[in-house]
């Protein structure tokens, strides 16, 4: 159990972190909620206070609403995924969440509603809407009286104005005075349109720079003739020194303009009586103060409101956090056993983390975890045992990989169960192509097949009378991987063949091709009987054509004629077949004697084409075509002992093409090379178009003194083979066959490349 309390630490951490998270978001909400209530507090004694931080109070209401929601939405948001995803606990916090959000959000809202009626009822009562109408009646009526007063004024100011539309600037100031009696206004001024002051009459002509008016003014003049606007009525100061005053500015209508061509206005000015003007202010500064704490009772709605929505979250929020806690503390246990099984059920078990709480849950996890180790244990303990089975397993197959003989596994039907690739190699056939089938029914196998299955019925059939275990049997097979690799049939092959009994009724087929070990036996006793040829009958023909001669140089013109002529005749055919027998004890010699080769690099075209030279001119004899590979490169061989071997092939073809009757330009014996990149070999192979050879003499066609002429040795195909084997060539010897219809023989030989590139020689 020490993986598991090492697992262990990342949970604990995890769950102190969350336990601290969790201490200073209630922290953090307290301390909120205490600035709140006393800004809520202050807000309803302390205005000033209040408006100063209603800003401040409101992005803090705004933050942590914010916050609230978010941290709300994150939690609802894990839930909603933990249940899409179905794992394992999530109904049950969702149901557990839902409970205590509605039971701290039912409260809450009732709460809320109540508390919002209470709040929006009080505060409107704290103002009376018949106070607000008398203000606005006051202010209506001020300006009303003000509006009379400014009418009036534009009225005496438009008379004023045409008493002086005559008069001319020099001598305007007695009319002036006159016209500001008759108007009654304490100041009037007459202005230039360019802001001159041309004169003055009333308190106004004591002033060294009199208040001008604006261009804006002048030009409002100008447009509507007369004008009129109160001063003084703006600044609430004003109270304690009354200065508010109407003013009047009507435009003087005269042919006669001044002495810089410009219109002239007249400006009335008259002071407002000091009780309208304090009444007026008191009203204003009433209805100001009225509207100020009407914008504040909205401002306090809005805050009062604000902080209620506030603890509604707030509630709201507690509740699903510790809905979630809750959950989790009892989820916990039950998700650790969850995930647990679902690891356990895919395979994987490794140390499972467990709670060390002291409840039943928490134990579970801990009876689980123990559980899950035990389990874990035994299955490594079957993964070593297994683990060695498979090496012993790769051990054997590796060795029947490799081994030389072939060895095939056979149910009681005679069905291929598995082999190896010697069988393959051996029997030229894609043996695990045909794994489940019948070893009588691959093509090429018929016989080789149905003989084994005989073996094993003999012996299977003979159990009571058998001493051994085992069968052992030799074949020949000839032809064989035809049909499989699309190439001419090699020659006879000899298998020394072994049959056993396994477990399970199945068979156990092992065999070796031996037929190097027969064809080098061959070659030896053929060597040897060459040599006691040579030995033994080379000796006395030498006599036996001496004595012949002799006689027939003692008895000539001793004789008759008749009998002379069959002297003659006897010892002519004495004297040739003792040279035919010299002939051939010559060729029997010569094989025993073949010297060993001298492999040196050779460029295998450049001896073909040099060999075929002498072929070129031949009229009489069938004609000789090449296709030979230019990528082919230098093999390793004995020039002269190739000579032999090519001249050997093409005389053969050729006598075999001959006696054919098929001597002609298109029946020309083909002498052909290729490169066989894959196997990294040069294959040389000489077609001819005779009839081909017998099944008998392809069995041993290169064996000494098998031969299909009526006066060969049949030891040419045998040089060749003793050559090839000097070699370290493969060859091969095949009828061609289109249709079933023999059309000549082909022999194949197949030459190493040299492993280092060098000079080449012929």
């Amino acid at each position: 159990m020490k993986p598991a309390l090492a697992t262990d630490k990342l949970p604990a951490r995890h769950s102190r972190s969350v336990r601290w998270l969790l201490g200073l978001g209630v922290v953090v909400l307290v301390a909120i909620g205490l600035v709140l209530l006393f800004l809520l507090t202050q807000a309803t004694t302390n205005r000033e206070l209040y408006e100063r931080n209603y800003a401040r109070l409101f992005a803090v209401n705004v933050v942590v609403a914010v916050l609230l929601l978010g941290v709300i939405g994150w939690i609802a948001l894990r839930l909603i995924r933990r249940l899409v995803q179905k794992k394992f606990g999530s109904r049950l916090l969702v149901k557990l969440a839902a409970i205590f959000a509605l039971a701290g959000f039912a409260p809450g809202m009732l709460i809320y509603v109540v508390s919002y009626q209470f709040v929006t009822r009080s505060i409107e009562s704290w103002f009376d809407v018949k106070v607000e109408g008398a203000l606005n009646a006051g202010l209506n009526l001020g300006r009303t009286t003000l509006d009379a007063l400014s009418t009036d004024l534009a009225a005496k100011a438009r008379t004023g104005a045409a008493q002086l539309a005559d008069t001319p600037e020099f001598s305007a100031a007695l009319p002036l005075e006159r016209a500001r009696v008759a108007v009654g206004a304490d100041d009037l001024m007459l202005w230039g349109g360019s802001g001159r002051l041309i004169a003055a009459a009333g308190q106004s002509r004591y002033q060294l720079n009199p208040e001008l008016p604006t261009a804006q003014q002048f030009r409002a003049a100008r447009d509507q003739r007369v004008i009129t606007w109160i001063e003084g009525l703006d600044d609430v100061d004003a109270v304690s020194e009354p200065q508010a005053r109407v003013k009047a500015l009507a435009l003087i209508n005269s042919d006669q303009l001044g002495i810089f061509n410009e219109p002239r206005y007249l400006l009335a000015v008259k002071a407002l009586p000091d009780t309208l003007v304090a009444n007026a202010l008191a009203v204003t500064l009433a209805n100001r103060e009225y509207q100020e704490r009407a914008l504040a009772r909205d401002g306090l709605r809005r805050m009062y409101i604000g902080t209620l929505t506030l603890s509604l979250f707030m509630a709201v929020f507690g509740a699903v956090l510790l809905a979630v806690v809750l959950g989790n503390q009892l989820a916990r246990p039950l998700l650790l056993l969850a995930d647990g099984v679902r690891e356990v059920a895919a395979g994987d078990l490794t140390p499972k983390t467990y709670l060390h709480g002291s409840d039943e849950l928490d134990g579970l996890t801990r009876s689980f975890a123990q559980m899950t180790q035990q389990l874990a244990d035994a299955r490594q303990a079957v993964q070593s045992s297994m683990a060695q089975v498979s090496a012993a397993h790769a051990n054997l197959q590796t060795i029947l990989d490799n081994l030389t003989a072939g060895v095939m596994v056979l149910d009681a039907q005679g069905l291929i169960c598995a082999s190896n690739p010697g069988a393959t190699r051996i029997l030229r056939a894609p043996l695990a192509a045909h794994q489940g089938q019948a070893l009588a029914e691959i093509e090429g196998l018929q016989s080789f097949g149905q003989q084994v299955q005989e073996q094993f019925d003999n012996f299977f059939s003979a159990h009571s009378e058998r001493t051994l275990d085992h069968w052992q049997q030799s074949f020949e097979l000839g032809g064989i991987g035809r049909a499989q690799s699309g190439r001419p049939a090699h020659d006879v092959i000899t298998l020394v063949t072994r049959g056993a009994a396994l477990p399970g009724e199945q068979r156990l087929l092992v065999f070796d091709d031996i037929s190097e070990i027969v064809s080098a036996q061959r070659a030896q006793a053929w060597g040897e009987v060459a040599r006691r040829l040579a030995h033994e009958i080379k000796n006395p023909l030498t006599p036996i054509q001496l004595s012949a001669e002799r006689l027939e140089m003692k008895l000539t013109g001793k004789l008759g004629v008749p009998e002379q002529a069959m002297l003659t005749k006897s010892v002519k055919t004495i004297v040739d077949q003792v040279d035919a027998m010299k002939r051939l004890v010559n060729e029997f010699r010569d094989y025993a004697r073949l010297p060993a080769a001298e492999l040196r690099p050779l460029n295998l075209n450049a001896l073909v084409a040099d060999v075929l030279h002498l072929y070129a001119d031949d009229l009489g004899q069938v004609p000789v075509k090449t296709e030979l590979d230019p990528a082919c490169p230098n093999i390793l061989g004995d020039t002269q002992q190739l000579r032999q071997v090519l001249h050997n092939l093409l005389q053969n073809a050729q006598d075999a093409t001959v006696s054919a009757g098929r001597v002609d330009a298109d029946h020309a014996v083909l002498v052909k090379t290729q490169w066989l990149a894959s196997a990294r070999r040069v294959r040389l192979v000489v077609v001819d178009c005779g009839t081909g050879f017998p099944d008998h003499i392809l069995k041993r066609a290169f064996e000494p003194y098998v031969t299909t002429k009526d006066k060969g040795t049949g030891l040419g195909l045998a040089v060749v083979k003793k050559i090839a084997d000097e070699h370290a060539s493969r060859v091969s010897i095949a009828n061609r066959l289109h249709n079933d219809e023999v059309l000549g023989a082909q022999v194949s030989l197949s030459f190493a490349v040299e492993p280092a590139s060098g000079p080449p020689i012929i």
